[in-house]
This record gives structure tokens, C-alpha cells and sequence, in this order.
């Protein structure tokens, strides 16, 4: 019975120290101080010092290019005079048609150079009778309208200040990397400059039927911000915020800035020309890649540019690019989609030489092309392409007036319309393409259009359009 007892101890002993001396050197313990409170608890789980640049996310310093901003964007005032409804004693007495109200409309604008010259979008000034700007310090000055281009959304006004200006310079908006910081500056709600920041989501955006190619930022843009500057965080102008989608006018998380290289080149023309100089490529496009067409000739999957035509007397007719050509590249721009195309070609002007690299037949080219000036246009309503007559053309059709058609949209494909000479619409000669422009923009969608055509044999053929 003692033999058995004394066992036991010493296997209780053993066990003891066998225990103790895995505790101590095997088993890896980790602790967490715990300290409670009444209310909340907290947990001290890391020693790790806390960044001391509490201005800045995950080291992206935001205050220096904030700091050189606000001051060079400015509120834009649009106030337009309007006749004032006549009231019921001006049906016994009369009225003279005198009586005025103010309706005003507010924005954002980007002083870019010393001497006041600002820059905002076309939206922000359209139809103003007075212009109003006021500084970040307050001060609130008259403005006068240099220029404007409704298509690109760009507008340029100016101040005369007592003193020198702070203002922003002009970024490369090319070099701009999705995911790149940007602060978004403007003036929403009436307020003096305020400062947002985002990434850029994406480049080369188009919306809806607006041929432009914008910057898309997740920066908060609201009611107040157009015509705001988006700048990177080394403080250079790389847009003009332009827009948001939303539902409600107000910010959703998308928003849209030209970019810094197309507003520069339209400013630049609206001060030396006073209208913008656009360099066209003279190429038809197949824009909708998931289309029947596309699906037919296999290009649904492509990532390039799809030409299916060439404009006649064009750059690209001279340098010989040709249908089914894929364009890849343009200088050193890798061409993705139809708005990468578009939004390069924005920043050239008429005689300037790019190098466009085109796939044909699965192999590579570099062509070099001179752009030309606007001799064709995309007709309103219809989407007809149409270009004014050359020397050949008149000889050929043995006509002066008139426009031709170069290109008309698939919806119209069996009417055998391409290359014959469009006369008159509704009745209304056409004398050239600014003519047949303003003529098919007065073309109501839900009546009935007559237009008047001329084929190579000189026969005439009408066609209603209901």
C-alpha cells in the first residue's frame, strides 16, 4: 500500500514538471493587455507608431497643392436679364415692355494667367448679359467673354484687377495614371474655394452623345464645382471639371473634367483665332463595337480604332490609310477606344503631322498624316457625313451647290445615298456644309422630311422621310 502511495507522488511530481517545462519553453504565447472600463474596452493589440503626417493619406501630402489652388479658382456669376411676365393692369394700360428679372446662374472658373485671363466651361457663361467674378478674398470683379466653344464645353473670360493675379499652370493631362490623386477645387453652394480629393478612375470617357473625351474622378463634385480646376498633387492644372451623372444634380460618385491638354489648345485658339482650329484625320469610324456590322466582320473583340471608310481629299486619303485598317496608336498615344482617338485629336490643329501606327491585315504600320481642316460634317438628326464640293465634284455633277454624301449611318444603308449630292432639304437649297448643318438641325424627329438628291448621271431623285 506504500509502495502504491509513493508511485502515485512521483508520478504526480513527474507530470508536474514535465507540464511546467513545456508551458515554459514550447508553447508560444501571445498576450493582449486588456483594460476595461465602464463603458468601452480597449485593446492594445499593436506597438507600432502612429505616422505623424496627419495631413496626408498613406503619405500623399494634399496641403501644398491645396494651398496653391483656391486661390486661383474663383466664383463665376452668370446673370441674365429676362422679361418679366406682364401683369394684370398692363391688359387695361399697356405696358413698355420694360420690366426685367435677374436669373443667375453660378460656377467655377481657373484664373490662368496673371493679367486675368480665367478659364471655365461654356455652360457656365452661356447667354449671360453680365458676368461677375469673385475672388477667393472676396473681391468681385466684371468680366468680359473672350471666347467660347460650345463643343469641347470651354469658355474663356477676363478681369482687370488693380494688382498681379495668383493663377494655375497647365498641366499634361496625357500623363495622367488611373488611380492618380487629384483634388477636385471649385465653388459648390455659394461657398469660397473648396477642396475634395479622389483618384482618377478612368481616361478617355465619353458621355451619352457628347463627342468629347473626358477625365472621370471620383473627387466630390456638386452643384457649383463646373469650370473648378482638377489638379494632381504636385499642384498642375490636368482639367476643368466639367460634370457628374447623377439622378438628383448632385454627386454620386462619378464625375467628369475635360482634360488639361484640350483646354489648353481651345484656349489657345479662342485668343489667337477667336474660334477653335480643329485638325481632322478624315477617317469614318465603327464606333459601336458590339454592333451587327462589328459582329459580322469579326472586329467586336478589337482594341483599336475600326476605320470603315476614308473621307475623300482628306489627310487620310492622302497618306492612303484604308477601310479595315486598325488604328493602334497616334505618336506615342496607345488607342484604345474611339475616345482615346478623339480626345488626341482635340489637342491639333489644322497642317499638324502625327504618326499613326495601324494594324492591316495583321500586320503593323506607321503612316505618317497631315491633318486637314473641317470639310466634312455629321448632319444633325439624320447622321448623315457630308462634305462641301470640290472643283472635281462640281464638274462631275455639273452642279455649284449642294453637299456630298460620304458616309450615312447603318439605319440608312438601303437607301443607296453615299455619293450622291445632297441639294436642298424641305425645299431649302444647300450651298455648303455649315448650310446643310443649320438646315437638319431644324428637322423635326416626329415630322416629315423631303430631300432633294443628285447622282452622277445627272438624275435627280426626292426622298420622304417620315
Amino acid at each position: 500500500m506504500k509502495k502504491i502511495g509513493s508511485l502515485l507522488l512521483v508520478s504526480l511530481f513527474a507530470g508536474t514538471i514535465t507540464l511546467g517545462a513545456y508551458k515554459l519553453f514550447f508553447e508560444n504565447t501571445k498576450y493582449a493587455i486588456v483594460t476595461q472600463n465602464e463603458s468601452v474596452p480597449t485593446f492594445n493589440t499593436s506597438y507600432t507608431p502612429a505616422s505623424t503626417k496627419s495631413a496626408s493619406v498613406y503619405g500623399i501630402d494634399f496641403t501644398t497643392a491645396a494651398e496653391n489652388t483656391i486661390n486661383a479658382v474663383v466664383h463665376v456669376k452668370n446673370v441674365t436679364l429676362g422679361r418679366q411676365a406682364p401683369g394684370g393692369w398692363d391688359f387695361f394700360y399697356g405696358s413698355d415692355n420694360k420690366s426685367q428679372r435677374s436669373q443667375i446662374g453660378t460656377g467655377s472658373g481657373v484664373i490662368i494667367s496673371a493679367d486675368g485671363y480665367i478659364v471655365t466651361n461654356n455652360h457656365v457663361i452661356a447667354k449671360a448679359d453680365r458676368l461677375q467674378v469673385t475672388l477667393n478674398n472676396n473681391k468681385t470683379y466684371d468680366a468680359e467673354l473672350i471666347g467660347a466653344d460650345p463643343n469641347s464645353d470651354i469658355a474663356v473670360i477676363k478681369i482687370e484687377a488693380e494688382k498681379k493675379l495668383p493663377y494655375l499652370a497647365f498641366g499634361d493631362s496625357d500623363n495622367t495614371k488611373i488611380g492618380e490623386w487629384v483634388l477636385a477645387v471649385g465653388n459648390p453652394f455659394n461657398l469660397t474655394s473648396t477642396v475634395t480629393a479622389g483618384i482618377i478612375s478612368a481616361k478617355a470617357r465619353s458621355l451619352s452623345r457628347i463627342n468629347q473625351s473626358f477625365i472621370q474622378t471620383d473627387a466630390a463634385v456638386n452643384p457649383g464645382n463646373s469650370g473648378g480646376a482638377l489638379v494632381n498633387t504636385s499642384g498642375d492644372l490636368v482639367g476643368i471639371n466639367t460634370a457628374i451623372t447623377s439622378q438628383t444634380g448632385s454627386y454620386v460618385g462619378y464625375s467628369f473634367a475635360v482634360p488639361s491638354n484640350i483646354a489648353k489648345k481651345v484656349v489657345d485658339d479662342l485668343l489667337e483665332y477667336g474660334n477653335v482650329q480643329r485638325g481632322l484625320l478624315g477617317i469614318n469610324a465603327l464606333i459601336n463595337t458590339s454592333s451587327k456590322e462589328a459582329i459580322e466582320k469579326g472586329i467586336d473583340e478589337i482594341e483599336g480604332v475600326y476605320i470603315s471608310g476614308i473621307e475623300e481629299d482628306s489627310g487620310a486619303d492622302d497618306a492612303n490609310l484604308k477601310e479595315g485598317d486598325i488604328i493602334k496608336k497616334l505618336d506615342n498615344i496607345i488607342i484604345r477606344k474611339y475616345p482615346d482617338l478623339t480626345g488626341y485629336l482635340a489637342t491639333k490643329r489644322p497642317k499638324d503631322k502625327i504618326e499613326v501606327t495601324i494594324d492591316r491585315n495583321g500586320k503593323q504600320m506607321l503612316v505618317s498624316v497631315i491633318l486637314k481642316k473641317l470639310q466634312t460634317v455629321k448632319l444633325p438628326i439624320m447622321d448623315f457625313t457630308v462634305k462641301n464640293l470640290s472643283e472635281k465634284d462640281m464638274k462631275k455633277f455639273d452642279t455649284k451647290k449642294g453637299v456630298k454624301i460620304t458616309a450615312v449611318p447603318e439605319n440608312f444603308r438601303d437607301y443607296d445615298l453615299k455619293g450622291k449630292v445632297l441639294l436642298s432639304v424641305d425645299g431649302h437649297d444647300i450651298s455648303n456644309i455649315e448650310e446643310a448643318r443649320t438646315l437638319f438641325s431644324k428637322i423635326s424627329r416626329y415630322g416629315r422630311t423631303v430631300i432633294t438628291m443628285i447622282d452622277e448621271d445627272g438624275e435627280r431623285e426626292r426622298l420622304i422621310f417620315q
